[in-house]
């Protein structure tokens, strides 16, 4: 077996370049040595690897290849020497910048110092830099709507026990007495409102008036987050000369070269390059993208799966003849829901991220960005749908369809799940928190365990078949031991915090809490991340890109759902809209006191259907004939009994108008955010126009001395004419 190493030394990569005096002597600094950053080095040893043709035909290209048939086990450049332990002591060691970057960066003492995000962009790049300068400022950012999500907890907390839909709930002389309908058919029996007084008061801590204002905050905080980032992105860009990065000098990919077998002339180079035609095109695309669409429909059937789940056990727990498991059913199902849903995320993911590298392949994408890009695309689509759509569930459909007792719509044989009083934020919460939660203190262990395991496991193994006797001496050998840092290798990182984004922004309004949780996780992320690229991966070959790509499309458009999720939320999950009409229209005093037996309506007993009639029917060693349920109907004795009321519908024309009216004030806001801060900063701007003037400036001056020179010689050639006639 053969181990490349590749750039060990650079410098003397260019003792077998016949003509690098020549070059050289074109530049003033004739400094071989630092003329060329190591990432430029990097990237011009790294292409002449993956250009240099491997048969007779010139058709299999480069290292790829090699590496892919098993001539090579790796390619990767080297690390500048040990990272050492501790803080860096110059006066005992030597220095060198991945020793650095560990002790100012990487080491978890370090936790609290800035990035040092030039030495990150030298040592491992721009594209690796700019992913910690995202995530640092995205991290930064986090700060204030944590702070205001942490206020919104305590308001709730201290309005908890003024709440008078609570205390109505609670008063077992008053709207506490009243029976409830069953919450399943046959054998769940008849409750009381006061057994639901604990629940009441936990969802006025997520489902209070604070929380519409912080809905509306976070609204506008996406779209702020999204505008100063560009104006970051545009400072950085300049600083590490990215802001004249042309997509149209990207180089083709060697695995698009090597098997595309039509060419075409290319325009603007005005040579010949591989060329897919457009009808090949379109069937790869057509039938990648009809994998993709039924993978999402796989994904559609899981969360109907979790579903039904939810439905079965909640209708088995109701009927268990424990007392404890009838009280905690609806806790105990959506934390379980929960935990299953997390679990079918996770098995999803790793299915269909095999999926999507095989449908990307297929497509066959001419260059690495729009590699990357189409990658991104189908993955963030499906993590989407994935992630979110038990959220969608609960928030936006669960128990909309429901009827009213005696007259339900069920699914397979089994009645729909209903909210309870105050709506389904809290649920919504308790998905979100497991979800979200869940999954990063997941990917943190993963980060920092499986790391370690795998390369303890490499070198184990290379011991074990006698491929290594004696403890790797060499930069290489030592490096060889460590994971490998693909191209990909950054994907997972955004995906990551792209889809924390979208929690934080989507479904804020019914976990305040999300943005101090994720606070908290990305301090932890950016030093786990930092300890993981220093110490556990092989360094990775150097690649510029100028800005963070198909993320920034992305976030741009969570930021526009999140606008219309909040106000969706607020109006039909939560149970603000209700009562702010009742105190507008129906309360004698303006006040929410009357509330709770104003939204329930009355149902009578006698009118269950014989198949589904409870078991029971009594409480308490009293006969109900009149029980009551959650909704806006026509009592019994009505001519229209069972049907919706008037109020219902003022209320759902409330919910319309507060969408209608949330989206165009937040969007005329965000907008307005948008206009009034610029993408690229003045102080930027005058820099660029300055690099421009100067560039225009030394082309007439060389311009100029040509034309001189060029005079010059044509009055030097005028002459020695003159004399040649003389002299004849």
């Amino acid at each position: 077996i053969i181990f490349l190493s590749i750039l060990e030394k650079f410098s003397t990569f260019w003792k077998f370049i016949p003509l690098k005096k020549i070059f050289f002597n074109r530049f003033v600094n004739r400094d071989q040595e630092t003329f060329f950053s190591f990432g430029q080095r990097s990237r011009i040893v790294w292409e002449i690897l993956l250009r240099t043709s491997c048969d007779d035909g010139g058709r299999t290209t480069g290292i790829t290849h090699l590496l892919s048939n098993g001539t090579y086990s790796a390619a990767y450049p080297l690390h500048d020497g040990p990272y050492g332990k501790g803080a860096f002591k110059p006066e005992i060691e030597e220095k060198n910048e991945r020793r650095l970057l560990y002790s100012e960066w990487a080491r978890p003492a370090s936790w609290y110092k800035r990035q040092p995000l030039n030495l990150i962009r030298r040592y491992f790049g721009e594209k690796t830099g700019l992913y910690f300068a995202w995530l640092g400022f995205y991290t930064t950012m986090l700060i204030p709507p944590a702070g205001l999500g942490v206020l919104t907890m305590f308001y709730g907390v201290s309005t908890m026990e003024t709440n008078i839909p609570s205390q109505e709930i609670c008063n077992e002389n008053g709207s506490g007495s009243h029976v409830m309908c069953p919450l399943c058919d046959k054998r769940c029996d008849y409750w009381q409102l006061k057994d639901g007084c604990l629940f009441s008061r936990v969802v006025h801590l997520f489902d209070n008036p604070a929380t519409v204002g912080f809905a509306v905050f976070m609204s506008l905080w996406a779209t702020m987050f999204m505008e100063l980032w560009k104006r970051k992105q545009a400072t950085i860009a300049w600083e590490w000369d990215l802001a004249d990065f042309d997509h149209e000098q990207e180089i083709i990919r060697p695995e698009y070269e090597s098997t595309v077998l039509t060419y075409r002339l290319n325009p603007v180079t005005m040579t010949l390059e591989p060329f897919l035609p457009f009808w090949n095109k379109v069937g790869r695309l057509a039938g990648a993208h009809s994998a993709v669409l039924f993978m999402l429909i796989m994904v559609l059937g899981a969360m109907f799966g979790v579903i039904v789940y939810r439905i079965a056990i909640l209708a088995a727990l109701h009927a268990s003849n424990h007392l404890m498991w009838r009280y905690y059913a609806k806790l105990t199902t959506s934390t379980s829901a929960a935990l299953l849903n997390l679990l079918v995320i996770i098995i999803m993911d790793k299915v269909y991220r095999i999926i999507a590298t095989k449908l990307t392949n297929i497509e066959k994408p001419r260059t690495q960005r729009e590699y990357e890009d189409s990658f991104t695309f189908k993955m963030f689509l499906f993590e989407f749908i994935n992630m979110y759509s038990s959220l969608i569930y609960i928030a936006f459909f669960k128990g909309r369809f429901f009827g009213h007792p005696g007259d339900t719509i069920t699914l397979f044989g089994y009645r729909q799940d209903q909210c309870e009083l105050g709506g389904c934020l809290f649920e919504v919460c308790i998905q979100l928190a497991v979800v979200m939660v869940g999954k990063q203190i997941l990917n943190n262990i993963t980060e920092l365990f499986y790391t370690k395991i795998m390369n303890w496991w490499r070198q184990w193994w290379r011991g074990r078949e006698g491929l290594s006797t004696r403890e790797a001496t060499t930069r290489w050998e030592q490096d060889y031991n460590l994971l490998e840092c693909d191209r990909m290798a950054l994907f997972d990182e955004y995906l990551e915090m792209v889809i924390q984004f979208g929690f934080v922004t989507l479904f804020v309004a019914a976990f305040p809490l999300a943005p101090l949780f994720a606070l908290l996780n990305n301090i932890v992320e950016i030093r786990l991340d930092a300890y993981k690229y220093v110490t556990q991966l092989r360094r990775p070959v150097i690649a510029q890109v100028p800005n963070i790509g198909a993320w920034q499309a992305i976030l741009k458009s969570i930021s526009a759902l999140a606008v219309i999720s909040n106000a969706f939320m607020i109006a039909y999950t939560s149970d603000f809209i209700p009562r702010l009409v009742y105190t507008s229209v129906y309360s004698s005093d303006g006040t929410l006191w009357g509330y709770i037996n104003n939204s329930l309506s009355r149902f009578n007993t006698s009118d269950f259907p014989e198949k589904i009639k409870p078991l029971e029917s009594t409480l308490n060693n009293v006969t109900i004939k009149i029980c009551r349920y959650q909704d806006y109907r026509y009592p019994p004795e009505e001519p229209k009994k069972y049907k919706l009321s008037m109020e219902y519908w003022h209320i759902f024309a409330a919910r319309l108008s507060f969408v209608v009216v949330f989206e165009h004030l937040v969007f005329f806001f965000t907008g307005l955010v948008a206009y009034l801060i610029p993408d690229i900063p003045r102080s930027v701007q005058q820099k660029i126009q300055r690099q421009r003037y100067l560039a225009r400036e030394a082309l007439h001056k060389a311009e100029l001395e040509q034309n001189r020179r060029n005079l010059s010689n044509a009055v030097s050639a005028s002459a020695e004419t003159a004399e040649r006639v003389i002299h004849v």
